[in-house]
């Protein structure tokens, strides 16, 4: 599992706090630290072969930055990967970003054991 900060966004105490909670729960994580761009985060996650790609955005970006990595997913044929974004995303902008291709949307405030549920969920589904 790939968790990244992307853009300008020098907030990452979440990302690290949901990153441990997923090592906890016995997934290999790796965090890129901050400020990557979304063509970083892409490669990265071809590089280390992740099933899972996290973005934490807190910084009002989550459209621009979910349509740029979906994009590039979809051009380096990675669209297989589980796709998941957290942070501060309005209510209103969920089902926006699902038509993007985000599988799961964790707004600020979400419990890391349902975080960890669903991921476990959608990796079940696809094997």
């Amino acid at each position: 599992m790939l968790v990244a900060k992307p853009g300008l966004d020098g907030h990452d105490v979440g990302a690290k706090v949901v990153a441990l909670a997923l090592r906890d729960a016995g997934f290999e994580v790796i965090y890129t630290g901050l400020k990557k761009t979304p063509e970083e985060i892409v490669r990265i996650a071809e590089q280390e072969d992740v099933d899972v790609i996290g973005l934490s955005i807190l910084s009002g970006s989550h459209l621009h930055l979910c349509e740029k990595v979906e994009a590039l997913l979809e051009a380096r044929e990675l669209k297989d990967k589980l796709f998941i974004v957290g942070g501060n995303v309005p209510k209103g902008d969920h089902e926006r970003l699902r038509k993007l291709g985000v599988d799961g949307v964790f707004a600020t405030g979400s419990r890391t054991d349902s975080i960890v549920s669903f991921i476990r969920e959608r990796r079940e589904r696809t094997r």
